[in-house]
């Protein structure tokens, strides 16, 4: 049976001007990446979305004629390019679950609503790259009731930079407060064995695994949070 495999973005959207005009880039763990027209088109697709190659091949399509792109490599290709680069993450597995913990157990979390550049620099990317109306954009922004797990993890969130399986490990524990480096090390790695590296794994049999997943996910696709690397 062929694999399930999902993609999302990571990093934000930032604009830069110089002498010649104003153009994009991406800022990545406190690094800044230039695109072409293309990948940009390819990042913008995946952001705050995460999508099979199927919806991501028939959003891109949409977007590429509407920006009359000139493509000089194919969807495959650009989409290796940004991966490699770190601009794009993806995961996969027996089943869409499966791939979607893939994809997301080692990406960080951060609020958008902690960093007023953040959101300033992600409303305008909805203006400008996205398309989207003024009026339909400042709805975008207006907060929403989460849920109470969705609560938990942007409460976790905003204390410390956790990633996905380090967020369901907290509140498998029951862990709140994360007000220093001493009490998120005790709440993450207080055993000889655990590490950055394997917390995945050594979540994957966790019982909060499926219900933290998923409201990382539904808050990326609410565009509450971005994805970072470290």
């Amino acid at each position: 049976m062929e694999k399930k495999k999902y993609y999302t973005a990571l990093g934000h959207f930032r604009r830069r001007a110089d002498g010649e005009g104003a153009y994009p880039v991406v800022l990545v763990n406190r690094q800044e990446y230039a695109m072409d027209h293309q990948e940009m088109a390819v990042w913008t697709v995946l952001n705050w979305r995460i999508l099979n190659f199927r919806q991501l091949e028939r959003h891109y399509d949409k977007l590429a004629r509407e920006l009359k792109l000139t493509e000089y490599r194919t969807l495959e290709n650009c989409l290796w390019r940004l991966e490699s680069r770190g601009l794009v993450a993806s995961g996969a597995g027996e089943t869409d679950f499966d791939a979607l913990y893939d994809l997301l157990n080692g990406l960080y979390v951060v609020p958008i609503s902690t960093s007023l550049p953040l959101r300033l620099a992600t409303f305008m990317k909805m203006l400008l790259l996205d398309g989207v109306p003024f009026a339909t954009a400042r709805q975008i922004f207006r907060r929403d009731k989460p849920s109470e797990r969705e609560a938990q993890v942007m409460a976790l969130s905003r204390q410390a930079l956790l990633s996905t399986a380090e967020l369901i490990q907290c509140v498998e524990l029951g862990v709140s407060d994360l007000s220093t480096d001493e009490k998120v090390m005790d709440a993450l790695y207080s055993d000889e064995y655990t590490t950055c590296d394997n917390i995945g794994y050594a979540m994957r049999d966790s019982g909060s695994k499926i219900a933290v997943t998923m409201a990382v996910a539904n808050l990326c696709m609410r565009k509450q949070i971005i994805f970072e690397r470290v």
